[in-house]
């Protein structure tokens, strides 16, 4: 790791501390209850914030990789931002989006974006808890475009079983933080 990436880490870990991470009663996503919550939109819809990720999910990035996006609305301002950064680097790389559910109007699509069939993506997250989106998004990406997907990355792992969930399906997990290296132990959830 570059001392610009170790800088850009250690500044993106500072902002997810003092404007993401929040303590209280939440229910995630995955149904489970917890008593902190990290909010990624914080992070992702802040310029710096967004750039930091930005740049660091582009350096982790297999070079095989075509194109980046995951489901809605989580990976959406990454997914430009990580495609607008790659562009400005020289880089081609596309951007696309998951629906949650198929579209009714218009093309009737799950998956947005120009991708191709058999095109070789990486499933961007914010923040991740057990994969169950992660994995919904994986299904609509192979179902509409064969895709194959060659990394999932997300910004924040809660360690609460996405990494053995995404493996048990086959699927490598990148983490850029875990929720202990923010300070919070993963046995906060209840």
């Amino acid at each position: 790791m570059n001392s610009q990436t170790e800088g850009h880490r250690a500044r993106l870990a500072q902002l997810l501390k003092d404007r993401a991470l929040r303590f209280g009663d939440f229910k995630l996503a995955s149904g489970q209850k917890s008593n902190y919550y990290i909010d990624g939109k914080q992070i992702s819809l802040s310029g710096e914030g967004l750039y930091l990720l930005a740049s660091l999910i582009l350096d982790s990035l297999p070079p095989q990789v075509e194109a980046v996006g995951g489901m809605a609305i989580g990976a959406d301002p990454i997914a430009g931002a990580v495609a607008a950064l790659a562009a400005d680097r020289g880089r081609k790389l596309a951007a696309f989006i998951v629906r949650k559910e198929r579209k009714q109007r218009g093309t009737q699509q799950q998956v947005e974006g120009p991708l191709h069939s058999g095109a070789k993506v990486a499933v961007l997250e914010d923040v991740i808890t057990t994969g169950g989106s992660t994995l919904r998004a994986i299904e609509a990406l192979q179902r509409e475009y064969a895709a194959e997907v060659v990394t999932v990355i997300v910004m924040v792992d809660r360690l609460q079983g996405a990494r053995d969930n995404l493996a048990a399906a086959g699927f490598e997990l990148t983490a850029l933080f875990d929720v202990e290296e923010l300070g919070v132990s993963p046995a906060a959830s209840q």
